[in-house]
């Protein structure tokens, strides 16, 4: 009987991935938890050919600042270069993470495949937002480099809200100093759509429908109701989520727009990632706007998309750790 090589999954959030750890569990697939929150490692240590190192599964959250956990984003770049360079095999590796972390990068990623993207400036300090803004049209959203599940995102709707915000010291550089001035385009019918890719390949998607006290928060697994009203089962619905009004369901996008994701997901080395786009209330075009490296998948998947996407990925997983090519 050939033994199972381990998988490690290294990550911070303490709730978003019971599924998977419970698929593995199932399965009787060996596997460790590693806490991203409060790790170490020898730069200078070579492997010692004692075995087969494990698979090594990247599930680092950008947002793991507003958790007090910020220094584990830019450590975990430096982690993962390292493994990488052990010649270690590493899912969502340092390529893919360091699109997760660069809303910049995102950017140009999608302007290189000459996809539509809003119009977008960036400033290494928040005293030259206002300068910037005269080169664009209002409404304007104020993004850090390094976000996360919409963190830290402020709108503004003229040049004068935002002239005081930056004289009151209300808006951070973020983690990085790098800050993001971006058009922002109401979305048509108040929602959005998000395309999920495993290697590289669409797995499904889904439309959220933003309520009348939504902010940037569109975390699919923290999602949990459909639009019929129906509840959706999630260990991490938080209360706030029923608040916002936000509410979920299966979307089949055109073929054009999933063979867009499927490059985008290619180029950025996602092997497992979202990405969302918009159709414009101001101009009536479609935006994409957001990479995701980091996927929780949907809540209650079976009943909002008809599979459970854990199921798949730990296929995915699985047939890695065997030396397999998916």
């Amino acid at each position: 009987m050939t033994r199972k090589r381990p998988i490690a999954i290294y990550y911070e959030h303490p709730h978003w991935f019971n599924p998977l750890f419970a698929e593995l569990e199932r399965r009787d697939i060996p596997y460790q938890r590693i806490d991203a929150g409060s790790h170490r490692f020898n730069p200078a240590a070579i492997p010692n050919g004692d075995g087969e190192p494990p698979l090594f599964f990247n599930r680092m959250s950008p947002s793991a600042w507003k958790r007090g956990r910020g220094s584990a984003i830019l450590y975990t770049l430096q982690y993962l270069a390292y493994l990488e360079s052990l010649g270690s095999s590493v899912i969502n590796g340092l390529h893919a993470f360091t699109f997760e972390v660069s809303k910049v990068l995102q950017v140009r990623l999608l302007r290189r495949l000459e996809l539509p993207v809003p119009r977008t400036l960036v400033v290494n300090d928040p005293s030259q937002l206002p300068a910037a803004a005269a080169g664009l049209a209002f409404p304007l959203l104020v993004k850090p480099n390094i976000g996360g599940s919409g963190a830290g995102i402020i709108r503004f709707d003229d040049p004068e809200s935002l002239t005081r915000a930056v004289e009151s010291n209300r808006i951070s550089a973020g983690l990085d100093g790098t800050v993001l001035l971006q058009e922002y385009h109401p979305p048509e019918g108040q929602s959005i759509v998000r395309i999920e890719t495993l290697a590289g390949r669409f797995l499904y998607a889904i439309r959220v429908h933003l309520g009348p006290e939504a902010g940037f928060d569109l975390c699919p697994a923290d999602i949990c109701s459909t639009p019929e009203g129906f509840a959706l089962e999630s260990s991490a619905c938080p209360a706030g989520a029923a608040k916002a009004g936000l509410t979920v369901e299966r979307f089949d996008p055109p073929a054009g727009l999933i063979a867009a994701a499927e490059r985008i997901a290619r180029e950025a080395h996602l092997d497992v990632g979202g990405i969302e786009y918009l159709e414009s209330e101001r101009d009536g075009r479609l935006y994409f706007y957001d990479i995701n490296a980091l996927s929780n998948f949907v809540a209650d998947p079976v009943r909002v998309v008809g599979f459970d996407p854990t199921v798949r990925l730990v296929d995915f997983l699985a047939e890695k750790a065997n030396g397999g090519r998916p």
